[in-house]
C-alpha cells in the first residue's frame, strides 16, 4: 500500500508553496496538522514511508505504537524509551495502539529537531575552546576523537580532517569544521 502525500506551506512561508510527492496509489492522504512535514525533504518522506510500510503488518497505513522505538531507529535517530514515551504521550496514543503516517512523520521531525546533531557537537567543542576564540588545535581534536565516546580510529579521523582548513598553528575554526562535516554526502 502506497500513498500521495499532499504537503501545503502556510502563507507567507518562503519557498515550499503546495506540493504533491507520489508514494503510490491513489489515497490522498492530507496532513493539515502536520505543518512540521513541509520542513522534510520528498527524499525523507519517501524513505520515512518505505520504512513505516515494514512496520505496517496489517497493511491499514498505521504502525503499533510498540514499534515506534525500531521504526525511528532504523531512519537513524536515536530515541530513548522515555523520549519514545513521551512523544505517543503527546499525540495521546497508548504504548499498544496504532499511530497513522501523518502523525510518524510530525513525530520523526520532532525528534530530529531535538537531536540535531550539529548543535551538539558544536557545544562539545565549544566546551573544548576554554578561551572562547572559536578555535582548538588538532591534536586536541584528534585526542577527543580517538579517546573519547563513541571511538574513531586514526583513519576516520584523517577522512574527517581532510576537507577542514587548518590554519598555520595547528588550529581548526570548529564552527567551520563542525558546518563541514554535517554537510549531506553527495549521493551523485
Amino acid at each position: 500500500m502506497s500513498y500521495k502525500v499532499r504537503i501545503q506551506a502556510s502563507a507567507g512561508s518562503d519557498s515550499l508553496g503546495s506540493q504533491s510527492i507520489s508514494l503510490g496509489t491513489e489515497m490522498n492522504m492530507l496532513l493539515p496538522h502536520c505543518s512540521r512535514a513541509k520542513f522534510l525533504s520528498q527524499d525523507q518522506i519517501n524513505e520515512f514511508k518505505e520504512c513505516f510500510s515494514l512496520y505496517d503488518k496489517k497493511q491499514k497505513g498505521k504502525i503499533k505504537g510498540s514499534d515506534l522505538l525500531a521504526v525511528m531507529r532504523c531512519l537513524g535517530v536515536s530515541p530513548t524509551p522515555g523520549e519514545v514515551q513521551r512523544h505517543l504521550h503527546l499525540h495521546k496514543i497508548e504504548r499498544n495502539a496504532e499511530l497513522d503516517f501523518s502523525t510518524f512523520l510530525n513525530i520523526m521531525y520532532r525528534q530530529m529537531k531535538q537531536e540535531e546533531p550539529e548543535q551538539e557537537i558544536l557545544r562539545a567543542l565549544a566546551m573544548i575552546d576554554r578561551q572562547k576564540r572559536g578555535v582548538i588545535t588538532v591534536s586536541e581534536l584528534r585526542a577527543k576523537l580517538t579517546r573519547l565516546g563513541e571511538k574513531l580510529s586514526d583513519e576516520e579521523v584523517d577522512d574527517l580532517l581532510k576537507g577542514a582548513k587548518i590554519g598555520p598553528n595547528g588550529t581548526i575554526k570548529y564552527e567551520d569544521f563542525v558546518h563541514m562535516i554535517c554537510l549531506p554526502a553527495a549521493d551523485y
